[in-house]
């Protein structure tokens, strides 16, 4: 049996473009990995199994593909412990996926290599492959064209589920956008975030990057107004975090906040 963690992500900027071909929306995106974690456990077995999540789609399907791949029977049983709020922009079901195609290939009697598993997790969801990598990544194209980031993680983040905000799907949220015509001026915001990604050197140059075009919400001016430096929605949402320069500031905002969802205080991981 293999243990190992599965840490959720928030997404520091999300700049999103045009419908591709593929129905996918061009993307760049800053993906930061926070200590908030589901634990993975897996184990050879006769049979496919997962148990500890009934809802999981994600696991299951990622160790489908990787038994077809290296040409094997899926032959695992995983469990899934969940601390990561389900559906929440926090890519809790991506990091479990991705988790758990690394922990099964390691069983293979022949490991797939990394660009294998990059390509069966890009085949699952834009958000699995980044959590093959450790620290900050710049996601392109469709998200899982990935390359590193050198960013600071000197700093305090508070998570906000809000109390009464239901997730839309994703695809709602991205039909959302393209009635608006969200993404016209895509060139000109991408470029505005790599132009800001140059200057960031310390936590607090972060607030530089653009706002997501994704989704937003009136409780980031609050988290701001409590003392975040940034604040913002992950992904699709509904989670909200906002980037404090020490712990101490955000557990303050979080008592502040308490009647207004659930909160957690994190850590980005380096």
């Amino acid at each position: 049996m293999s243990r190992a963690p599965a840490f959720a992500k928030v997404n520091l900027a999300l700049v999103v473009g045009p419908p591709r071909e593929d129905g996918m929306h061009e993307v760049r995106t800053v993906l930061q990995q926070i200590d908030l974690r589901d634990e993975i456990e897996v184990a050879p077995a006769e049979g496919l199994a997962v148990h500890g999540f009934p809802g999981d789609t994600l696991v299951r399907s990622v160790l489908d593909a990787l038994a077809a791949e290296a040409g094997v029977e899926p032959s695992w049983s995983v469990r899934i412990e969940k601390r990561i709020p389900v559906a929440a922009g926090l890519g809790g079901g991506s990091s479990d996926a991705a988790t758990a195609l690394r922990l099964a290939n390691a069983f293979l009697p022949d490991p797939l290599e990394h660009d294998d598993l990059h390509r069966i997790a890009a085949g699952i969801g834009a958000d699995v492959p980044f959590f093959l990598r450790e620290g900050p990544q710049l996601g392109s194209g469709d998200g899982t064209d990935l390359a590193p980031l050198d960013l600071p993680s000197g700093y305090a983040v508070l998570l906000v589920l809000p109390r009464d905000d239901r997730k839309a799907s994703t695809a709602d949220v991205y039909g959302a956008l393209d009635g608006r015509r969200g993404w016209e001026g895509f060139d000109t915001r991408r470029d505005a975030l790599a132009a800001a990604l140059e200057q960031v050197r310390a936590p607090r140059d972060l607030a530089r990057l653009p706002r997501n075009d994704l989704a937003s919400s009136p409780l980031a001016a609050e988290l701001e107004g409590l003392g975040a430096f940034r604040a913002d929605v992950s992904g699709a949402g509904p989670t909200l975090y906002g980037l404090f320069d020490t712990a101490s500031d955000a557990e303050r905002a979080a008592l502040a906040l308490r009647d207004r969802g659930t909160t957690w205080v994190v850590n980005p991981l380096p």
